[in-house]
């Protein structure tokens, strides 16, 4: 079932939310039956750790292409517990949307135990499957409203990445107006603004997320 996949940045912006464009097939894909057994077993998994056995429709990148300073993608519907397939997420896109302040601190919160997906680690701002039908840059402010109770003042789309067991993150950042304030939802169980300097972050900043933040900059 274990696929290697080389991570690789697919495509650079920054781009605004009129320059981004995604159209949807209307097909639904179709994974082979080793990976739907796979998905099947790590519903039941989450399930007997206490999780929330949610599933349903996200979204998997079909193709992309760049065209001066627009990004165009391809999407089509797939079952969400795909990502959760162990070496494989079948392109399964999700949108990471980091998160400054005024001051230039980087939100950070530590994931719940209970959460399908890099649980009990801490990660930087907002994030989240692609819904049917949405933009990847529409999932940028809407994870950041359903997880931090918040509005950004100013919003870019930075890169579109593969990662090592190919999920596809759509990464951009969010800019908050001097004096907002944020309200963690359940899938946290902690958060933290880390320094602008990111030499000075704390010890639970792990190698990835400080490459992150350094590809942002």
């Amino acid at each position: 079932m274990t696929q290697a996949h080389a991570p690789a940045l697919l495509a650079r912006g920054p781009w605004d939310a009129d320059q981004v464009h995604a159209v949807w097939r209307d097909e639904a894909f179709v994974a082979d039956e080793a990976k739907v057994g796979a998905a099947d077993a790590a519903i039941v998994a989450l399930r007997d750790r206490g999780s929330p056995s949610h599933d349903g429709t996200g979204a998997r990148l079909v193709g992309f292409e760049t065209e001066g300073d627009t990004l165009h993608v391809e999407l089509q519907p797939l079952r969400w517990a795909l990502r959760l397939v162990d070496g494989d997420a079948s392109a399964t896109i999700s949108a990471l949307c980091v998160v400054r302040d005024s001051e230039g601190r980087w939100l950070a919160g530590r994931r719940a135990e209970w959460l399908a997906s890099w649980a009990g680690r801490w990660a930087l701002g907002a994030g989240g499957a692609v819904d049917e039908g949405e933009s990847p840059f529409t999932t940028l402010t809407r994870e950041l409203d359903e997880e931090w109770s918040v509005t950004a003042q100013r919003v870019r789309g930075e890169a579109l990445v593969r990662l090592p067991h190919n999920l596809i993150m759509f990464i951009g950042q969010a800019w908050l107006a001097a004096g907002a304030t944020v309200t963690p939802d359940h899938e946290h169980d902690a958060h933290a603004w880390w320094p602008a300097e990111i030499d000075d972050w704390p010890k639970e900043a792990d190698e990835p997320l400080r490459r992150m933040a350094r590809l942002l900059q």
